[in-house]
């Protein structure tokens, strides 16, 4: 029986390969509008990044997930990533 090949991602902080469960998902749209994509399906530029808050803080810090998407990261944005590693 064949196995199921597991995509895998690379988180844009720490440059590590995960499968695309282990990592959440940052859109940003062709209106420009951020979000983050729990469902790993919306139509966009993405930028994947870790499930864990040390993560977070890094890219808060040195505002990686802002370039990888080219535009300005709002703060809502980043407690709604939070929100989701806390669950």
């Amino acid at each position: 029986m064949k196995t199921k090949k597991i995509p895998l991602r690379t988180c844009v902080i720490t440059r590590e390969q995960f499968p695309k469960q282990e990592l959440l998902r940052v859109v940003k749209d062709n209106t420009g509008k951020v979000f983050v994509d729990e469902t790993g399906k919306a139509n966009g530029r993405g930028a994947y990044i870790k499930k864990d808050l040390d993560v977070l803080e890094k890219a808060i810090k040195t505002k990686a997930l802002e370039k990888h998407l080219e535009c300005k990261i709002e703060d809502k944005i980043y407690e709604d990533i939070k929100n989701i590693i806390e669950k």
